[in-house]
């Protein structure tokens, strides 16, 4: 496998030429962690695939799949909690149902972990992110990935560290440490604790960026939009301080969405602002 991670020197001219523009997919699937998952989105520590930003169908959203105007044909496959260990089998699930255009938004817990140490070697992130996308390519030739970056956790302790309520939930709820713990610090150790987590997560993202652009053009990344989202309370839930709530979700749609890519003209695709 080591083989596909090397960029090639030199491109042949053929391989520099855009793909044909798709028709609209019959077929989405959306693969990730709690985000894609739409977890908290919709009620108390559930799960609510419908207010997902990739594949969710409720209209408050405008998700990919609504601006796309697919009528069924949507497929999530996010698992709240994953990781890029997770990935892989997430794909063997969008190969089995023929999806021909695929969503991935994953990182946020190799990162979110009860110590830095334990976070994910930007290495080993790399092979499994690597591994993953070529099986999807090998088992499903002509698909389209959208990649999302990992959103910036350090914005997120900005956001709700002088908010009393956000920092019981983190402390209860012991939610990513790495970065979360001790959000009034302001002692040196934890200003870079929360550099060095921030630092990786921005490996990831870069990470992200070469392994999208080595699969080729019927890849595309979102260039950095879902980490450099200006998000405030108003974009988390209210039910753990963490999780992209509607308004978050409904704004992570629009971001990415027009970073991605461009589909035939068609009846059914929708146009959003």
């Amino acid at each position: 496998m080591l083989g596909h991670v090397v960029v090639a020197v030199s491109l042949s001219a053929s391989s520099l030429i855009a793909p044909e523009v798709p028709p609209v997919p019959r077929v989405m699937a959306a693969l990730g962690d709690s985000i894609s998952a739409g977890f908290n989105a919709c009620g108390w520590f559930v799960a609510c695939p419908s207010r997902s930003w990739s594949a969710g169908e409720h209209a408050g959203i405008s998700s990919h799949y609504v601006r796309l105007g697919m009528k069924g044909g949507n497929r999530n496959f996010a698992v709240p909690g994953a990781t890029s260990a997770d990935l892989a089998g997430q794909v063997r699930q969008a190969v089995a149902v023929r999806a021909e255009y695929v969503t991935v938004l994953l990182g946020a817990q190799d990162a979110c972990k009860a110590s830095e140490r334990e976070m994910t070697p930007v290495a080993v992130y790399r092979a499994r992110m690597a591994k993953a996308l070529w099986a999807l390519r090998d088992g499903l030739p002509g698909v389209r990935v959208f990649v999302a970056s990992v959103p910036d956790l350090r914005r997120l302790w900005e956001t709700g560290k002088d908010n009393a309520i956000a920092r019981m939930f983190w402390k209860v709820g012991r939610i990513c440490p790495s970065m979360l713990a001790s959000p009034t610090s302001v002692k040196k150790a934890d200003v870079d604790r929360r550099a060095r987590v921030r630092a990786r997560v921005m490996a990831y993202n870069r990470v992200l960026a070469e392994v999208c652009a080595q699969f080729g053009p019927a890849c595309r990344t979102d260039s950095g939009a879902v980490f450099g989202y200006p998000f405030t309370l108003e974009h988390i839930s209210k039910w753990d301080f963490f999780h992209p709530n509607e308004a978050g979700q409904r704004a992570l749609a629009k971001a990415t969405f027009a970073k991605g890519f461009e589909w035939a003209p068609s009846p059914a695709l929708r146009e959003h602002g």
